[in-house]
């Protein structure tokens, strides 16, 4: 599962562009790498970046859950918690890769894996994830939509919690998919706080672009919906649970007045 400054950092490795990467190696519009490569170890098909009698092509870009394996990583009131996930990975057992390597401590193995930047990068998403639900908040709540009686904008929340990755991007629809996957930010890459944060930002502004004219309730519901869409197929790529974030938030906005 990719974020957005992971697949710059890819596609930077890769010497292509943002697009080009995303197009060639992503699906779901950008959030997961394919893995269509050859079939190794029990047969399991490698990740598109790999290289037979090489490894990995682009090394020194690859992603968080990369670093992380075979470790999970999650944050509970904001404390991070790293968890080895042996039984979640099979494919480890008696894996000549693997076998003999030495065994460490989790610090040892974060540091030789150099997960710092990638870390600040998840969470600096997770915090823009909450940063699009809110606006979602925002137009339920505020607008006067909510009050209306509006009882389909939660039922489309939760049916969007469901919904296949490639249906939930294809109802997101191009122009907020490539804000949301591809931004256009040139300076500061190196950076994974500055980059989320600016990134934030063009996202917003593209929220007040797209819908800062809204007149009718159907046109602030549509709105609410679609940036919903997008800080939950965000939230997939950060390999949280699209399921379970809807139906928080759902909760949350019954508890302010809404209803379904």
């Amino acid at each position: 599962m990719l974020n957005p400054w992971e697949l710059m950092c890819l596609a930077r490795e890769k010497k292509v562009t943002q697009r080009v990467f995303r197009d060639l190696y992503c699906e779901f519009g950008g959030i997961r790498l394919r893995f269509d490569g050859e079939a190794g170890w029990r047969e399991k098909r490698a990740c598109s970046q790999y290289t037979g009698n090489f490894g990995c092509s682009v090394h020194l870009g690859r992603p968080l859950a990369c670093r992380l394996f075979p470790l999970g990583r999650e944050i509970q009131s904001e404390e991070v918690h790293y968890m080895y996930q042996e039984n979640e990975f099979p494919c480890l057992e008696g894996c000549p890769e693997v076998s003999e390597l030495p065994f460490l401590n989790v610090g040892e193995y974060l540091k030789g894996q150099q997960t710092e930047r990638f870390e600040k990068a998840q969470d600096e998403y997770l915090a823009l994830m909450q940063n699009l639900a809110d606006i979602a908040f925002e137009l339920l709540l505020d607008t006067g939509l909510a009050e209306s009686g509006d009882k389909e904008t939660l039922s489309m929340w939760r049916k969007m919690g469901n919904e296949l990755p490639e249906v939930l991007a294809a109802r997101i629809g191009t122009e907020l998919m490539e804000s949301l996957m591809i931004p256009d930010i040139q300076d500061e890459t190196d950076n994974p706080i500055t980059f989320a944060r600016k990134h934030r930002d063009l996202l917003q502004l593209k929220a007040q672009e797209k819908f800062g004219a809204l007149q009718s309730n159907k046109e602030i519901q549509n709105a609410c919906v679609l940036i919903m869409g997008v800080a939950l197929h965000l939230a997939r790529g950060l390999g949280a649970n699209p399921e379970i974030l809807s139906e928080h938030w759902i909760n949350t906005a019954k508890n302010h007045g809404a209803v379904e």
